[in-house]
């Protein structure tokens, strides 16, 4: 498969009063062309700053990159002027951020701030685009989008909110979607509704998405591989069969326990992962999450194992699924 972006060993740094917080350490993954891949791991772990960083959106300072290349259809964004990302931002790249209701601008109604992509990423007069706008609601399956062109934000429900996001981000038919927890405090119908409705855009156009969520069970039927984060860092990776069915890394394991599942009875207590992450203000120097992990080796301490691979797809960064954990075992 083509890719369409790649991320390689990308670092990124916040500088503040405190000190540096090392946000990104070290991050590579690729998404290919028509291809759904899913970001996922606790708050905190690097995936919306990874995003944000993806269209250019961190301010810097404090934000200010020590390394790596986001190549996007061969080019490093990273080395593009604002000019030039403001040219590849909702034309080329769209996103959908996690609060539509911040996202919109409250005071104009729906349909200016479509219009207004629309005079922005493709050359037609302000009747055509108003046309366009109502067409984009309809299609995103907003009722009785005439009238709720008219409306403001706040007249719309999360759900609708969300679908008029989604709108906007597809007003130019970008070649990547980025999805940042687009279903956050959505009920469950209305979740499964959204994230049908970004696999028929997806099919329709032919456009690649990277899913951004906390929630493994949002993703289960939706992409095609999933890229688990840690402390900064991506700690596994595999297709959604392999990281549902065969997990290798203690963290992915106990995120998966901690999702709800159909089958438990009232007696079954949900799962939680006990402890809090590492504070990135001074990151450990072995694994990020040898303080949580009931299996961790003594090496877990002071040394991060290299990507062990167990298929083309599947690999994970664990001392336990390393070649030399047998040797090594609790005395390494």
């Amino acid at each position: 498969m083509d890719n369409l972006l790649e991320i390689k060993d990308l670092q990124i740094s916040f500088q503040t009063f405190f000190g540096e917080v090392e946000a990104v350490r070290g991050v590579s993954f690729n998404v290919g062309k028509k291809e759904t891949v899913a970001v996922v791991g606790e708050s905190g772990c690097g995936k919306s700053v990874t995003a944000n960083a993806i269209m250019q959106l961190l301010q810097v300072p404090p934000a200010y990159y020590k390394g790596g290349e986001i190549i996007f259809e061969g080019e490093n964004l990273l080395d593009k002027s604002e000019k030039e990302m403001q040219e590849i931002r909702g034309k080329e790249i769209a996103m959908v951020f996690q609060d539509p209701m911040t996202s919109l601008n409250p005071t104009m109604r729906v349909g200016p701030q479509i219009v207004e992509g629309y005079r922005k990423h493709v050359k037609m007069t302000k009747a055509e685009a108003e046309q366009k706008a109502i067409e984009m609601l309809e299609i995103v399956s907003v009722p009785q989008a005439e009238e709720r062109v008219k409306q403001y934000p706040h007249e719309f429900s999360g759900g609708m909110r969300q679908r008029v996001m989604i709108a906007l981000a597809m007003v130019s038919n970008p070649k990547l979607l980025i999805a940042d927890e687009p279903t956050t405090a959505l009920d469950v119908t209305v979740q499964a509704q959204i994230l049908d409705l970004m696999k028929e855009l997806q099919d329709k156009h032919d456009m690649s998405i990277m899913l951004i969520t906390h929630d493994l069970g949002v993703v289960a039927d939706t992409s095609d591989r999933i890229v688990v984060m840690y402390a900064g860092q991506i700690v596994e990776t595999g297709t959604t069969d392999e990281i549902f069915n065969n997990p290798k890394h203690p963290y992915t394991k106990r995120l998966l326990e901690s999702v709800p599942r159909p089958n438990m009875t009232k007696d079954q207590p949900l799962q939680s992962i006990e402890g809090t992450p590492p504070d990135l203000y001074a990151p450990p120097e072995g694994c990020a999450f040898y303080d949580r992990c009931v299996d961790s080796l003594k090496i877990c301490q002071h040394h991060m194992p290299d990507a062990t691979s167990h298929s083309k797809t599947h690999q994970s960064s664990c001392w336990l699924n390393h070649p030399m954990a047998q040797k090594q075992g609790k005395e390494g």
